[in-house]
Formats: structure tokens, C-alpha cells, sequence
């Protein structure tokens, strides 16, 4: 049993708190690409509790920095993009994007007031489709060498959607194999030829089995869990029969990702990253190791579900995430659709913002949610006493 102190030392992620420092000794993804496309490169944004102001300038270089300027606290997510950099519209306070200010234009002409003046500012890098940025102090780390981050940008595809919960939770339901042969139960098999872009519709990798009927009819997977150099290594073993059985591996990349796969051509690498202690957004980059994605046809599956600008569900806690009793009888088990994206949803949102793990009761099939903890917690205090993170 966990307790409250504990469950507050995992899910509070801001500024001054224990968790929040070790997550700001990581790259974190702020934005997607897209979402800097069109005439305007600008968006607010919020991450690990701060408000912030994400922007490309005319030479393409990205900034995120403070939204409030640093004159009087005006909201520089309604600046002017223009002469190098982002100006405040309220008295024309110009910034570049390292948050150093660059003119001062109510002040006298020979006034040096911009020289002392820097914006709170955070480095930021593309990477195959997501705009990562760091927000600890000194030299942020290396990006691992995954596929997702190798592989040519037309092999891959990014998109993001927001979860309305804390990000522990939403990263958990990863890292739990057993619930896919529940919450994702379908009770009828379908043609798997038109299973492209969609996760467990597709077949078994080395067979003519559809994963609808394995994770249907063998739900109890052998679950077995390592530590890795990059975090943790889950093992879900399903005996077909005596000669076959079914291997599904999850690599869990510490802090808040993961590597799974979607079918077998593709993975999907996701992150979930807290916007503050109640909501968090999953990025995910989708990964081919045959031919080139089809961006268009894996954006609009997804668009279907997700609204901009924003990413959120179409289907949520306000419509009760479309359930319908009639297909919860007849063909799925959760009676939500067919897009698991919002079976996932239901889960970690009807736990509430901040699931109270003072009440769990965990059994055999958790053992991977008990060793991240672990490994959480342990990581959280090393951060606490300097020491370097697991990397």
C-alpha cells in the first residue's frame, strides 16, 4: 500500500517540487512541428506547470520562453513576430530567442536597459516531427539513439493528444500488459488488411492470427520485467499452444516514455508530459521499418477522434466517451468505439485528476507498475540530492 506522501512525491511535477526537478533534467516535448506551420509561428504553452510562449523567428530559429514580459507582465503569446525575435505588443519590448532583449523602444535613445533584461528562456530542438525542449539548468543530455529519433523524417509520423489527468497515471496504462486483453477486448475479428495506422488490429507477427483474437482468448500473459540502461524491458508471453507462444515487448524509456509495438512494421514511441499536476498531453512518433508512412492517411485516422487546436477528444468525460451498452454487449468491452485511444482515456480519466493510490490493491499482473515506482522513486531522490539521473 502507497502512501499519500509517496503518491504526492510521483505525481507533482512543478518547479519546486522533487519530481518536477528530476523531470527538467530531461528533453521534454513541447509542441508538435505542425503546430508552428502557417503565417504566424506562435503558440502558448504549458508544460511541468509553467506558462510559457513557444515561437519560431524569420530565420527559423525556435524559442520558448516566459509568456509574461518581463516590463510588466503582459501576455507575449499576443506579441508581434518581427526584427529578429518576439515583441510585446503593450510597449514593444523586443526578445530573441535565447530571451535576451534586444530593444526597449519607449526608453531614451541611449537608455542600455535591454542589456540587463533576459526573459526566462529554454533551448528547443526539432526532432522528426516534435519541437523538445529542456528545461533544467546547465547542459541538457544527448537524445538517445532510438529508432524514432535515427530514422529518416518519411519514416515517421508525430501527433500528440491531451489527456485530462495526471501524467502517472496516463504513463502506467502503458506499462501494463494485462489490460489489453480487457479494455481492448473486440469480440468479433475483422479483415486485417485495412488495419494500417491502427494499433491491435493488425496480425501476429510470423502468423495469420489477428491480435483481436489473441489478446481476446489468452488473457493471462506471463509478465516478466528487467531493468535496461534506459529503463525497463517488459516481456508479455501468451501460449498459443505447445509449440507457440505470443511475445509482445514493451522497453520503458525513463522517465515518462515508451517503445511498443503497432504492428509489425511499426512502433510507436510516446511520451507523456505533464501540463501541470491535473492534465498531461501523450506525444507519440510513429515509426516504419519498411516503406515510407502515409502521413496524410495516419493524421486524418487521428483527426477523426482529435480537435484543433488543442488535441483533445471528441469523446470524453461530457459525452461519457460514447459508450454505448448495446456494443458494450455485443462487440467491444468497453462499449466506447473502436479507437483504443479512447479506451485509454476512460481508464486513466475515471481514476480522477490524480489517481489516490492509498487505496490500490495491486496483484502479480502489476509487477511492472511496482518496479517503475521503484525506480521512480528511487530517481526522484537521487535528483533531490544532486546526484546524476538515470540516463
Amino acid at each position: 500500500m502507497m502512501s499519500q506522501e509517496q503518491n504526492d512525491l510521483m505525481t507533482r511535477t512543478g518547479p519546486k517540487d522533487p519530481c518536477g526537478k528530476l523531470m527538467r533534467m530531461y528533453w521534454q516535448p513541447a509542441a508538435l512541428v505542425d503546430e508552428l506551420q502557417g503565417p504566424r509561428p506562435l503558440k502558448p504553452v504549458k508544460m511541468l506547470g509553467e506558462d510559457l510562449v513557444l515561437f519560431r523567428d524569420e530565420q527559423g530559429r525556435y524559442g520558448l520562453m516566459e509568456r509574461h514580459c518581463a516590463h510588466r507582465g503582459a501576455d507575449l503569446a499576443f506579441g508581434r513576430l518581427e526584427n529578429g525575435g518576439l515583441r510585446c505588443s503593450f510597449h514593444g519590448w523586443l526578445y530573441d530567442t535565447s530571451g535576451q532583449c534586444l530593444e526597449t523602444p519607449a526608453e531614451p535613445k541611449q537608455s542600455q536597459l535591454c542589456n540587463n533584461i533576459r526573459q526566462r528562456a529554454y533551448p528547443v530542438v526539432e526532432k522528426n516531427g516534435i519541437l523538445w525542449a529542456y528545461l533544467g539548468e546547465g547542459e541538457p543530455p544527448a537524445f538517445p539513439e532510438i529508432d524514432c529519433f535515427v530514422a529518416p523524417d518519411t519514416h515517421t509520423f508525430a501527433f500528440k493528444g491531451h489527456i485530462n489527468c495526471n501524467w502517472l497515471q496516463a504513463l502506467e496504462v502503458g506499462i501494463d500488459p494485462s489490460h489489453a486483453s480487457f479494455l481492448h477486448r473486440f469480440f468479433e475479428d475483422e479483415d486485417t488488411s485495412g488495419a494500417y495506422g491502427r494499433q491491435f488490429r493488425g496480425e501476429s507477427a510470423g502468423s495469420d492470427m489477428p491480435m483481436t483474437k489473441i489478446l481476446r482468448e489468452y488473457d493471462r500473459p506471463i509478465i516478466n520485467v528487467e531493468q535496461t540502461e534506459y529503463g525497463l524491458r517488459l516481456i508479455a508471453l501468451r501460449e498459443i499452444d505447445e509449440e507457440r507462444t505470443h511475445v509482445r515487448v514493451t522497453n520503458q524509456l525513463f522517465p515518462h516514455g515508451f517503445v511498443i509495438p503497432m504492428s509489425t512494421e511499426m512502433t510507436i514511441s510516446q511520451w507523456h508530459v505533464p501540463v501541470d499536476d491535473e492534465n498531461c498531453y501523450w506525444y507519440a512518433i510513429f515509426t516504419s521499418y519498411s516503406a515510407p508512412v502515409d502521413k496524410d492517411k495516419m493524421r486524418n485516422q487521428r483527426l477523426e477522434l482529435y480537435e484543433l487546436p488543442d488535441y483533445r477528444s471528441r469523446k470524453n468525460k461530457s459525452n461519457a466517451y460514447g459508450f454505448d451498452p448495446n456494443e458494450q454487449a455485443t462487440a467491444t468491452y468497453t462499449g466506447m468505439g473502436s479507437d483504443i485511444n479512447v479506451h485509454d482515456q476512460w481508464a486513466v480519466e475515471s481514476m480522477g485528476p490524480i489517481q489516490d493510490r492509498t487505496r490500490e490493491h495491486l496483484g502479480q499482473a502489476d509487477k511492472a507498475i511496482v518496479q517503475y515506482r521503484r525506480l521512480l522513486r528511487q530517481e526522484i531522490e537521487n535528483a533531490a540530492s544532486g546526484a546524476k539521473p538515470f540516463m
